[in-house]
């Protein structure tokens, strides 16, 4: 069953984790930190893996865009939970598929490993990113010619509304494709959560 938990800030709602996956300690977790890095090349990921560890999980971070191919299958096969952190969605889908990880996610999504994705994580595995370029730079990805997202879900989330920076992008996409496309919006406090054919927002 395909199990996964799409957030704006995981940091504000890791505590929902645990109700899905109540023994998470002890339990390894894939952290791809690939989005950030184009974003804010000299940030330190630890900020972002301190929710994990504080569950107890134990971090194994992979940035895709470095990386082997042969590095990331048996990164992905051998860890129990997969997190693709926030940043920018182009460049995160550029080298998600220039590395062939992006087949790889999709295998190990479909036979049930967890997945977590957070803002620009959320957004990749959805039918097509195009819909979040107000939010983030496609210039930062220039060798991606094709928009095809994950297509892990039907639907695309929406992340940080009500955010005081990225709110008002927020707005305008929902503005722009309310009509068009099912979307699931979520503020920085709310996530969704995909359970086989069930589908849920958590928070309020």
């Amino acid at each position: 069953m395909k199990r996964m938990l799409l957030v704006s800030m995981f940091g504000n709602v890791s505590e929902m984790l645990k109700d899905i996956e109540p023994n998470l300690a002890g339990q390894t977790v894939t952290y791809i930190p690939t989005a950030i890095k184009v974003e804010a090349p000299d940030i330190s990921t630890e900020i972002f893996k301190r929710p994990l560890e504080e569950l107890g999980l134990t971090v194994e971070e992979l940035d895709v865009s470095t990386a082997s191919l042969e590095t990331i299958k048996q990164t992905l096969e051998k860890n129990e939970l997969i997190y693709i952190g926030g940043g920018n969605t182009f460049y995160l889908l550029q080298e998600l598929r220039r590395s062939g990880a992006d087949q790889l996610l999709i295998q190990e999504v479909n036979n049930g490993k967890l997945y977590i994705g957070e803002s620009a994580g959320a957004i990749v595995v959805s039918p097509n990113i195009g819909y979040s370029a107000v939010m983030d730079s496609v210039e930062k990805a220039p060798d991606l010619k094709d928009y095809t997202g994950l297509n892990l879900i039907d639907f695309y989330v929406v992340p940080h509304c009500k955010n005081p920076e990225m709110g008002e992008a927020a707005d305008e996409i929902i503005e722009t494709y309310f009509s068009i496309f099912q979307l699931k919006e979520i503020t920085d406090d709310q996530a969704v959560l995909v359970e086989g054919d069930k589908v849920r927002v958590l928070g309020k």
